[in-house]
């Protein structure tokens, strides 16, 4: 007799992806999604369009290198307040996560507000939930056709919009507006508008909760920053278990809990889990079944809240309200706090304190000191002048550190608004003077129309031996 054949099982590297169709929801967190959706839109959509001194007033060029924020003009060399800035993000991310959990994911996400626009043109076109599922179920029609292509049309042309938009952040909206309109863009301009459209289109259109599930790093450590006293989105087993359907006219059966099991919560899931299960990391926090299940409890008859935001310690000590707001002030979140207040004093003090004028000293490396006439030695080097005031000033040179030190250039320069200029200084001292070798010096620039535009740049003076 032959032997059998060996069973052959297959394991799957990816999960199969199951078609989820999200059912409308209304109700508070509903409401403030959409106001969430309104003013991240607003600011993003609006922003290029707004004028400041004669300029779009958020602007980053970096042709030019750089970046307009309203009344603020930072270079190259301000890059600490990028780094202050992502700091801050960081910074508020750990708090806010510590405090009510994934709230910036459930709110204020890109990925979460575009899905929500993308789903909100998919409803008023294919249909309510049910609708959409028949839809897709049936067979190639004319119907079909038009509600498919009429979804993905609009899709295309809010991706498309979004992506004009994003580069309009890089490159002057109004001129973009004008390339467009002659068919002048340029390959690179073309290129993001196509890709961040692309990116749009795909992952609110198509991808939507695997983006969070699998491509979102958030979700894999959100829990190093939850502890037991963090807010999620929890059902009260002790309340709703055992489930069970029931009438309205029926009344609370004494052996059913308040769960009537309809999964109204996962119908409204638009990553497609049943939090009756848990917290898992796929639960973005957007609060729809919390909605679904207050209304279903209303329906029914039975008290709000069971699905809210808790915490572990609460819903295992059924804690108080005012119980669970004294232990958000914990030692984590206190800290948080104050690393959070200290930056962000520290960033505003020194954006709003710093000096509209800078300047890099450059030796000339060239020449190094030498002897010219009247035996005084001579140092040449390049000074950078940057102005980033949006008035173009006259500033005065000066030099000190040696005796008799002097500048025999000339020591006034003009710059323009939000421009650099480089200078040629030549620098002499008398003979006998300094020390050979290196010596310490110092140039200063003043406005000569505001006294308090003022800078000062160390630099080396050298002596031949």
């Amino acid at each position: 007799m032959s032997e059998p054949a060996p069973k052959v099982s297959v394991i799957r590297m990816y999960q199969a992806r199951e078609d989820i169709y999200p059912r409308e929801v209304k109700g508070w967190y509903a409401n403030w999604r959409w106001v969430c959706v309104w003013l991240t839109q607003l600011v993003f959509y609006g922003l290029p369009w707004l004028s400041w001194n004669g300029r779009q007033a958020v602007l980053f060029d970096l042709t030019a290198r750089k970046f307009y924020i309203f009344g603020i003009v930072l270079w190259p060399q301000d890059f600490i307040y990028l780094a202050l800035l992502l700091i801050i993000c960081a910074y508020s991310l750990f708090l806010f996560t510590a405090i009510a959990g994934r709230l910036w994911c459930g709110y204020s996400c890109p990925q979460t507000v575009y899905t929500e626009i993308f789903m909100w043109v998919e409803r008023k076109i294919e249909g309510t939930r049910s609708a959409r599922m028949r839809l897709d179920k049936q067979p190639m029609s004319l119907e079909k056709f038009w509600k498919k292509s009429a979804k993905h049309l609009v899709w295309g042309a809010i991706a498309l919009w979004t992506g004009f938009t994003f580069v309009g952040y890089f490159t002057p909206i109004h001129v973009l507006v004008q390339e467009v309109g002659a068919l002048g863009l340029g390959p690179w301009e073309w290129f993001w508008v196509l890709f961040y459209g692309f990116a749009t289109y795909g992952n609110a259109g198509w991808m939507r909760e695997q983006v969070c599930k699998y491509m979102c790093p958030y979700a894999r450590f959100q829990s190093s920053m939850f502890d037991k006293d963090t807010l999620i989105i929890t059902y009260d087993k002790e309340r709703g278990d055992p489930r069970g359907a029931r009438s309205k006219s029926a009344g609370k059966s004494s052996s059913l809990g308040d769960c009537i099991d309809c999964s109204m919560c996962v119908q409204v899931c638009p990553t497609g889990i049943d939090i009756r299960d848990g917290l898992q990391y796929d639960c973005i926090g957007c609060a729809a079944c919390i909605d679904a299940c207050n209304s279903v409890m209303d329906k029914v008859n039975s008290p709000r809240g069971l699905i809210r935001y808790s915490t572990e310690n609460a819903m295992r000590n059924r804690f108080t309200l005012q119980q669970i707001r004294q232990r958000a002030f914990r030692p984590r979140v206190l800290i948080y706090t104050g690393i959070l207040v200290l930056v962000v004093a520290g960033f505003f003090t020194s954006l709003l304190t710093r000096t509209p004028l800078k300047m890099d000293v450059i030796r000339d490396r060239g020449s190094m000191g030498r002897e010219v006439e009247d035996g005084m030695i001579e140092n040449v080097y390049r000074l950078q002048i940057m102005n980033t005031d949006e008035r173009a000033h006259r500033y005065r040179i000066r030099v000190k550190g040696i005796e008799t030190i002097s500048l025999v250039s000339p020591d006034v320069v003009e710059v323009e608004a939000t421009e650099s200029r480089a200078v040629p200084a030549r620098v002499r001292v008398e003979h006998g003077k300094g020390v050979a070798g290196s010596n310490k010096i110092a140039f200063e620039l003043e406005a000569l129309d505001d006294e308090s535009m003022e800078v000062k740049e160390k630099a080396v003076f050298i002596v031949p031996r």
